[in-house]
């Protein structure tokens, strides 16, 4: 598959999972009235819409001007990192939400990187923008890991 096609797929599709989770926060309006649970339900959010957003600029950019993408993956893979690791901060003691949003703040650090140091991804074998769609496809499996403990009413519930 082209990267180009891939970027508009995945884009696409993160901005689709935005809007299901808006309809599934919006059916449960008692989520945010909890503060905690508020910060969850907006780490959710931003696990779709983070990608969804580097998927845009990795369109704009595309291989004629890779500093497009470069410097919004680093500048949103900074955001992305910070917020998980507030939200890993309070996960109080929960271990697979623990390490979901570790796995997620690391990618989001490699992301960075990447960004940051593209010849790093040269080195195995891939293209700069290949190294960053893998990332991005981890994330999307960890946010969806997260909806579904959430979901399912084992993660991060309100004490």
């Amino acid at each position: 598959m082209d990267v180009s096609t891939f970027y508009a797929l995945f884009s696409a599709t993160c901005f689709t999972l935005v809007g299901l989770w808006w309809n599934v926060v919006q059916s449960h309006s008692d989520w945010m009235r909890d503060p905690a649970l508020r910060r969850v339900v907006g780490g959710i959010y931003l696990s779709f819409l983070l990608p969804a957003l580097m998927g845009l600029f990795a369109q704009v950019g595309g291989a004629e001007q890779p500093q497009i993408w470069r410097v919004a993956f680093i500048a949103l893979a900074v955001v992305g990192c910070v917020c998980t690791l507030r939200l890993l901060a309070r996960s109080r003691g929960d271990h697979f939400v623990a390490w979901q949003q570790a796995g997620a703040a690391l990618l989001y650090v490699l992301i960075a990187v990447v960004g940051a140091f593209p010849e790093l991804a040269r080195h195995i074998g891939l293209r700069p923008i290949q190294a960053e769609a893998l990332m991005l496809i981890g994330l999307i499996v960890l946010g969806h890991a997260l909806v579904w403990r959430f979901m399912a009413g084992e993660g991060c519930a309100s004490d």
